[in-house]
């Protein structure tokens, strides 16, 4: 169990899967810069997150942004939207004070581009029905992603094995945050869609610093040299 103190954001999991050194950079380092995507992102959240929406259609009730946490996992943070079903099992169902009657929780998480190849989304997803678990004392199974781009629904089903991600990251997290160890670059095709791409440098810290000083920093009829522990002096003659 984590203290309060020591919680961190569940969207985290999703920045950290993409890169550690990029969740290093926002979560430890408190870096953050926009671009085209997730400027868009952005927006879309702006739109589905609104805390005092609610809605009844039919048997499903639908509420935005619902504060989530998890003591075990030591995550916090908020789902875009979680819809409450008619429940059928008795024992994984909770009350809602608006609406009388049996429920089961079914998280929504709406992403503005479209299904990954890697399940960054689906363990982002897991993460916020784990932390429903542990708040409800309930067992869920399945939830689901809502990708703008593509404008279509995608049902996920919570098994074991993206279970075991999340726990898995989120002690990765835990133990980089106690560390305050910010891990090297890793040059990788992902970073030209990353907007700390220019904080974060990735071509830059695989080079050494003769390199670097050599093809950034100097004209060509410059006359440097290095010494050993990396200050530029100029040659004697």
């Amino acid at each position: 169990m984590y203290d309060e103190e020591d919680m961190l954001m569940l969207s985290g999991i999703q920045h950290y899967m993409f890169c550690p050194r990029q969740w290093g950079l926002i979560h430890m380092e408190q870096l953050w810069d926009d671009n085209r995507l997730t400027v868009e992102g952005s927006l879309l959240h702006k739109r589905v997150d609104d805390p005092f929406y609610r809605e009844k259609n039919g048997d499903t009730i639908t509420l935005r942004r619902v504060a989530l946490a998890s003591k075990r996992l030591g995550l916090y943070g908020y789902s875009d939207a979680i819809e409450l079903h008619v429940a059928t099992d008795r024992e994984n169902s909770i009350t809602y004070d608006k609406y009388p009657g049996l429920w089961t929780p079914y998280p929504v998480e709406y992403k503005h581009g479209h299904h990954k190849k890697e399940p960054c989304d689906e363990v982002q997803l897991a993460a916020q029905v784990m932390c429903l678990e542990e708040m409800y004392d309930i067992s869920l199974d399945r939830a689901a992603l809502f990708y703008w781009q593509t404008e279509g629904r995608e049902e996920v089903v919570i098994n074991e094995s993206l279970r075991q991600l999340v726990v898995s990251i989120s002690q990765d997290m835990h133990e980089m945050m106690q560390k305050r160890t910010l891990p090297p670059a890793e040059p990788a095709n992902h970073c030209r869609s990353c907007s700390l791409k220019d904080i974060c440098q990735p071509d830059i810290s695989q080079k050494n610093a003769k390199t670097y000083l050599k093809q950034n920093l100097y004209e060509e009829d410059a006359k440097y040299t290095l010494c050993d522990d990396t200050r530029v002096i100029p040659h004697q003659g």
